[in-house]
């Protein structure tokens, strides 16, 4: 699709939601030696996760985030109109996980509630369907939540993966500006062709019940995925900013999937971005698939001026493969806040 745009939006908040649990890669890992460790955490970049307990789902960790969103934008649960649920990690096949959340967070039965089954590219495709709600008039109120855990399908023994992955969820509050605000901009793409290049191949209807444990688990065509990622990224970049009519200096942070710090590195050098524009959070949550871009707001130590709005590129890719951008902007009033769960799925803590 060109590059589309939304008008009228305001990102109010956003509340991030981790395991309580940290998981130190060099100190805590026991199925690989010190040098494996060091080798594939190194290139990644990645030195802790946080791991949700075998009770916690993505719509524990969600919901815990919007509890907490709402009460700190003084939000009405009856006010939201609409909530929609992205994540590639459901509490059940059916019903949506968003109805689930929607049943705890108490809301009306005017809400719309829905799932979107995207992973990595998923943060800018729910803002951008969030934004269509409330540009098409009878919605005032969105959440977005976006959840994963993704350390519950990694194999153990797959070192590729299961030393990466860590388990995050967000909500982010939309709602219709009462003040002329600027226009967002997305750029959202496919390839069906590789489809199974990330897969988990046994537990859908294609293969229910897979005698395979190893297909309980995500297989992933490295090398490929690397190959996809450094070849659209960067024209994705490119296509966003030309369809807004902006340029770099005019982006005060480009905010990425936090896929691999090789890899996000490596992208900053093909398109000359500053280091400082570029919050890397890898370091101590991992890869927590789509999560990872809101959870960068609250993690990567944004500088927010007091007198004006951040503008933001947000950058998703990989599994599907589908990847994505939203070019939004973060006013001064907007609450950035992050919690954490206990491993009994019962309560959040700041």
């Amino acid at each position: 699709m060109a590059v589309v745009k939304t008008s009228g939006a305001r990102l109010a908040g956003i509340c991030n939601c981790v395991p309580a649990l940290r998981f130190d890669n060099l100190a805590d890992t026991v199925a690989f030696s010190t040098e494996e460790v060091r080798k594939v955490t190194g290139m990644a970049g990645v030195a802790a996760r946080r791991l949700a307990g075998d009770s916690v789902c993505s719509s524990d960790l969600c919901a815990a985030a919007a509890q907490r969103l709402l009460q700190s934008l003084n939000w009405d649960a009856a006010s939201v109109d609409a909530l929609i649920m992205v994540t590639q990690t459901p509490d059940y096949f059916l019903p949506s996980t968003a109805c689930v959340v929607h049943r705890r967070l108490r809301l009306a039965d005017h809400c719309a509630a829905f799932d979107v089954g995207l992973g990595c590219s998923g943060y800018p495709y729910g803002l951008w369907l969030a934004a269509m709600m409330l540009q098409g008039g009878g919605v005032r109120r969105a959440l977005v939540l976006h959840g994963e855990t993704p350390t519950r399908f990694a194999d153990q023994a797959d070192r590729s993966v299961s030393l990466l992955f860590g388990d995050a969820g967000s909500a982010t509050a939309l709602e219709v500006s009462d003040t002329p605000c600027a226009d967002w901009h997305y750029a959202l793409h496919s390839d069906g062709s590789a489809y199974d290049s990330m897969i988990i191949e046994s537990g859908g209807f294609r293969d229910r019940f897979g005698t395979d444990p190893r297909k309980h688990c995500v297989s992933m065509n490295g090398a490929l995925i690397f190959n996809f990622t450094i070849k659209r990224v960067p024209a994705l970049i490119d296509e966003t900013l030309q369809g807004a009519g902006v340029s770099v200096d005019d982006v005060d942070y480009f905010i990425f999937h936090q896929s691999n710090q090789y890899i996000i590195k490596h992208i900053c050098s093909k398109k000359s971005l500053p280091v400082a524009k570029v919050p890397i959070i890898l370091k101590e949550f991992g890869n927590t698939g789509g999560p990872s871009v809101p959870l960068t707001f609250t993690e990567g130590e944004l500088v927010r001026p007091a007198d004006r709005a951040l503008r933001l590129l947000l950058l998703g890719y990989g599994v599907g493969l589908s990847w994505g951008s939203a070019l939004v902007e973060l006013d001064p009033r907007a609450s950035l806040e992050r919690v954490q769960l206990d491993n009994t799925a019962n309560g959040a803590s700041a």
